[in-house]
């Protein structure tokens, strides 16, 4: 069975053309498009990747090619997918610290 979140494009809070990316989410290792859809489906808070895991694991998903990356991949790759090139938002760097412990980073 083919995977749903390849190829997609967004979610009900988020529709851009460029809201490609899902994150692995640390507290549950569900993946899902955005804070907004794993509170929907999840009956648990949110528990942020912790910094010293950022280097380790597939925790977010280019949707556009079903490429993973690392925490710090992601947060290094200036918005752009090392695996396809396609563009992400890049207002979504203004909300990094919902899903990642970037605090003094």
């Amino acid at each position: 069975m083919a995977d749903p979140l390849i190829g997609g494009v967004g979610c009900p809070h988020w529709s851009t053309s460029r809201d490609i990316v899902a994150i692995r989410f640390h507290c549950c290792g569900r993946t899902y498009p955005c804070l907004h859809c794993h509170d929907e489906a999840e009956g648990h808070r949110i528990v942020t990747w912790p910094r010293a895991l950022f280097d380790t694991g597939d925790a977010v998903l280019c949707r556009a090619c079903g490429h993973w990356m690392t925490v710090q991949a992601y947060l290094d790759s200036g918005s752009c997918c090392p695996g396809c090139a396609a563009s992400f938002n890049p207002g979504c760097s203004r909300h990094a610290h919902l899903y990642f412990d970037v605090d003094g980073v």
